[in-house]
């Protein structure tokens, strides 16, 4: 009951937000009470603790199966377009109620999983430089800061509303062509064949 109760909840804070998210809310999908929630979690807090830790630690596991059988540039233009992709179909509230309503939680996340994750990613940025495929000049930890404050500007802001064109398109005029950035001519052959057999994604839409 546990596991199903974290993704019910996980769900609905990704489609509708935190804050506005009762507990008398959050159960009404399952059909249990207030009773069983309290029977596994405290608070609310506790709650979207597990609900992070799930959902952050299903990204991890993603990209570890990932790092097992692809080649490293693929990988690396694949983690981003998922992570995009993703996130696109995510109500903005849900990030905007982490940061200023539970900063503390996401802190905690942060510290944990999310450093795993980075850790995962500089490792592949590193076997890339290894095979030829990034330059050696770079700096793995400040390339990945920069793609990371990229991808959050992307999802997790309004900058680029204003612009009439999909999700997909402006992966491609902003991450992809920071990636290509500091990929030497081998990798960019390698980039340039694999965002070829990519599907664009979000339709005709700008960003919401």
């Amino acid at each position: 009951m546990k596991d199903e109760i974290l993704h019910s909840a996980l769900r609905q804070f990704l489609e509708s937000g935190i804050r506005e998210m009762s507990i008398k809310k959050l159960i009404a999908p399952m059909g249990i009470s207030t009773k069983t929630i309290y029977k596994y979690f405290k608070n609310k807090e506790e709650l979207l603790e597990g609900v992070l830790d799930l959902h952050y630690n299903q990204q991890y596991q993603l990209l570890e199966n990932q790092s097992a059988d692809q080649n490293v540039v693929p990988l690396i233009i694949d983690i981003w377009y998922m992570a995009v992709e993703k996130e696109y179909s995510v109500n903005k509230v849900f990030f905007h109620d982490l940061h200023y309503y539970y900063p503390e939680v996401e802190k905690k996340t942060e510290a944990t999983i999310g450093h795993k994750i980075w850790n995962q990613i500089l490792q592949i940025i590193e076997k890339g430089i290894k095979e030829g495929l990034f330059k050696e000049i770079i700096y793995p930890e400040v390339v990945l800061e920069g793609v990371a404050v990229l991808y959050n500007s992307v999802v997790r802001t309004e900058h680029f509303k204003r612009f009439a064109v999909s999700p997909y398109e402006i992966w491609l005029n902003t991450l992809v062509h920071y990636i290509r950035g500091f990929c030497t001519k081998k990798g960019i052959k390698e980039l340039d064949k694999h965002i070829k057999t990519l599907k664009p994604f979000g339709g005709n839409k700008s960003v919401k």
